[in-house]
């Protein structure tokens, strides 16, 4: 078997995934997952190190050192559901917690502290998989389109693999080979911010509250004139533009004689993510479009997004063998994999990096 374990945290900061894959077959095959939430401190951390504040150098070490103890009890927790001991995997793939992703100025910061996951799990770890693409001209996401071509195309059909995580990003896997792959805009971020924020909840359940209220029009006229949606790919994205400030300042400027209800922003929100997705798709000429990550559960996004592309079928990936809650931590097993065997992993028609790049440093255990 060549075993490999994927740990994702992404925009969502919701918590760690991790997944225990054999990739010794032509397909993926997940022997184990495990879904731990970040302790509250944890998260708050996280979250104030998404803007600059003071001190910010000891507090991101510290988050950081945080964060390889919580990867580390989802390496042990795949391992005990397996039944397997460390020697049996050959890396960790751990992406990070992005905190910057400022492509354009040349830089990607995501925390971690890989040095310190290989010593506490006894395997050899993966990291820091974006900065090579930067390095040769790319945005250094988004990364997992290379997987979704890997295990997902279809020769002579075009499929589309979308990924609604805090960030919605697609892949767009054409009948003729070639591949694009591009982040849309907001995912969950804005819509769990404005739930967090009026509801107490970290995410709203099947997107019922959203579900009850009515889009603003007004509102979602002035998100949708945000330039990033006209920019044409390669583009990624992340919390440094779509933050509670870039939504307080459109809410601001509604006019006084609009009423608006939280619940009411919050159905606005929705529409927002869906209707960026689908412009961002218009092009892709796909019978089906497979979501993965958390969105995937919000079902009144996912009806919208079927509504919006009909008469394109919206599933999940599970039909296409992996869960959907799994894709992003498999597809960083994968990426191990490759920096392992030496294998270049990005792909320039979709980061914009002037050619093939082996992806993340390699830290022995």
């Amino acid at each position: 078997m060549a075993l490999f374990i994927g740990l994702m945290s992404g925009t969502s900061l919701d918590g760690v995934d991790a997944a225990l894959v054999d990739f010794s077959a032509a397909q993926p095959r997940v022997l184990a997952t495990d879904f731990a939430p970040f302790h509250a401190d944890l998260r708050a951390s996280l979250l104030a190190l998404q803007s600059a504040g003071e001190n910010e150098l000891e507090r991101a070490a510290l988050a950081a050192a945080d964060l390889a103890h919580a990867y580390a009890r989802g390496v042990q927790a795949v391992l005990r559901a397996a039944g397997l001991p460390v020697e049996a995997v050959r890396a960790v793939g751990a992406h990070g917690q992005t905190v910057r992703h400022r492509p354009q100025a040349g830089f990607t910061i995501q925390l971690n502290n890989p040095a310190l996951l290989a010593e506490l799990t006894g395997i050899p770890v993966v990291a820091d998989f974006r900065s090579r693409d930067i390095a040769a001209g790319g945005q250094g996401a988004p990364l997992a389109p290379a997987f979704h071509q890997a295990f997902f195309a279809q020769p002579g059909q075009t499929r589309v693999v979308l990924n609604i995580g805090g960030i919605a990003n697609a892949t767009v896997l054409a009948a003729d080979g070639t591949v694009k792959g591009f982040d849309s805009g907001p995912g969950n971020v804005l819509m769990d911010t404005w739930c967090a924020r009026h509801r107490g909840e970290a995410f709203d359940a099947g997107g019922a509250w959203a579900a009850g209220g009515l889009v603003v029009p007004q509102l979602l006229l002035r998100m949708l004139r945000e330039p990033y949606f006209a920019m044409p790919a390669p583009k990624s994205t992340g919390r440094d533009l779509f933050n509670p400030g870039w939504l307080d300042g459109h809410l601001a400027q509604l006019p006084q004689a609009a009423t608006t209800s939280t619940q009411d922003v919050q159905a606005t929100l929705l529409e927002l993510t869906a209707v960026t997705i689908c412009e961002a798709l218009a092009g892709a000429d796909a019978s089906v479009v497979f979501v993965c990550g958390g969105g995937a559960r919000n079902t009144r996004l996912m009806q919208r997004l079927a509504e919006i592309r009909a008469p394109v079928q919206v599933g999940d990936t599970s039909l296409l063998g992996i869960p959907s809650d799994w894709v992003e931590a498999v597809a960083f097993g994968w990426l191990a994999k490759c920096l392992v065997e030496e294998v270049p992993a990005n792909l320039p028609a979709v980061t914009g990096a002037k050619g093939r790049r082996p992806l993340g440093a390699y830290y022995p255990a």
